[in-house]
């Protein structure tokens, strides 16, 4: 990926990356931004606030270095980047930009320490891996016969009020051509216009199965919390979508897909609004093969905020070889529902080396599940989880 003249001076890197990371790229986007300020369109602001986004790119900055030379471990995490770029519409004209101000902010942070021969190795590296993102952008666009940033207007059928902070907002093409096809546990971005001018894109698990007549998403409205900012998109789409509106909307993009096509047993572990794609996969699996076994389970606060309950409890009549188990923080009493944290000791038995499980949910939850499982003896292959942050540089850190 590197020349060898380069690669001691990225390995040396990677204690000082350790060390100084977080500062590189807050300063990295301090400066580009405000020299670029078109590109808070793509950027996610909420994160900007909270500094999630600068401690991502400082996690895969340093994640690149200590792996440069592994690119069987970098390849799935590359993928997952290049999923969520052509989600957000990243141009092959982005990456000079992002490049100039990342080495400039190395420069500035490291002063005397930054010498040309070690510059000259992080440019040579940043070209490298700019190059493997545009061509696998590229052809992403191109399978998908869009343009970078295209999105389309989408109709509003459908607004339904799931649990106390989910809504499910279903639409179809306004135009009348064909919905896009997607597989279980995709996404899409919806862009809206905030006020103030401000334009931004979330992306939305589309969380009921593909029919090729609409598309659903379910939406968590995100308060406050601490230093945490609001979720500006997902409340303003509670507060705003009505019947008839149209909205903005990208073809569907996601490596995270959980297997529905074939007949080995499944477990799909879920909390919050991470249930939103596990419940796409459960009904495609539902319509092809309804004799499958599944473990589905699933962790809420309480059953106030347990989101799309019932159509997975519909499932049940059509599914005899389904096993739904649900665990509420506070279960008050309920029938058939475990008080407490998801615990993978009470969940059913499966063949250990026969199904993968797929987890959805907060970090703190899929780190914690992750944990449990490689201790009940399910193969580290086996597993897979929906993320996109630092969390998802994890085993690489």
């Amino acid at each position: 990926m590197i020349s060898e003249a380069s690669r001691p001076y990225i390995d040396a890197s990677v204690p000082v990356l350790r060390l100084h990371g977080l500062t590189i790229t807050k300063l990295f986007y301090t400066n580009m931004l405000g020299a670029h300020p078109e590109l808070t369109r793509i950027f996610n602001m909420g994160n900007q606030a909270s500094g999630a986004q600068q401690q991502s790119l400082a996690s895969a900055v340093f994640a690149y270095a200590a792996n440069i030379g592994n690119p069987g471990a970098l390849g799935p995490v590359v993928e997952r980047i290049v999923h969520k770029h052509v989600s957000i519409g990243i141009r092959a004209e982005h990456y000079p930009i992002v490049g100039k101000h990342l080495l400039e902010s190395i420069a500035a942070t490291l002063g005397d320490a930054a010498t040309p021969p070690l510059l000259d190795a992080w440019k040579e590296a940043y070209n490298s891996l700019a190059r493997l993102l545009i061509e696998a952008e590229a052809k992403m666009y191109s399978t998908a016969g869009i343009q970078p940033g295209e999105t389309r207007p989408m109709r509003v059928t459908d607004v339904t009020t799931e649990s106390f902070n989910v809504l499910s907002i279903r639409f179809v093409p306004a135009d009348g051509k064909p919905v896009p096809a997607f597989r279980p546990g995709q996404y899409v971005s919806v862009a809206v216009d905030l006020p103030g001018g401000r334009h931004q894109l979330r992306q939305y698990s589309l969380s009921d199965a593909p029919d090729g007549a609409s598309l659903r998403i379910s939406v968590k409205r995100e308060d406050s919390i601490d230093d945490t900012p609001a979720g500006e998109v997902s409340n303003w789409l509670h507060a705003n979508v009505k019947l008839g509106a149209t909205l903005q909307v990208s073809h569907p993009f996601g490596e995270f897909t959980p297997e529905t096509e074939g007949d080995k047993p499944l477990v799909l572990l879920s909390a919050g609004v991470g249930i939103t794609p596990m419940v796409s996969a459960l009904k495609r699996v539902a319509g092809v093969n309804p004799q499958r076994r599944v473990i589905f389970a699933h962790a809420a606060r309480d059953a106030a905020h347990h989101a799309l309950r019932a159509e997975v409890d519909a499932l049940q009549a059509v599914m005899p070889n389904l096993s739904v188990v649900t665990f509420h923080e506070d279960a008050q009493g309920a029938a058939g529902v475990i008080e407490g944290r998801m615990d993978v000791a009470r969940l059913p038995a499966w063949p250990r080396e026969e199904a993968n499980v797929y987890l959805c949910g907060p970090h703190k939850f899929m780190q914690a599940q992750w944990l449990d499982l490689l201790h009940a003896g399910v193969p580290a292959g086996r597993l897979y989880r929906e993320v996109f942050g630092p969390e998802l540089l994890d085993h690489l850190l």
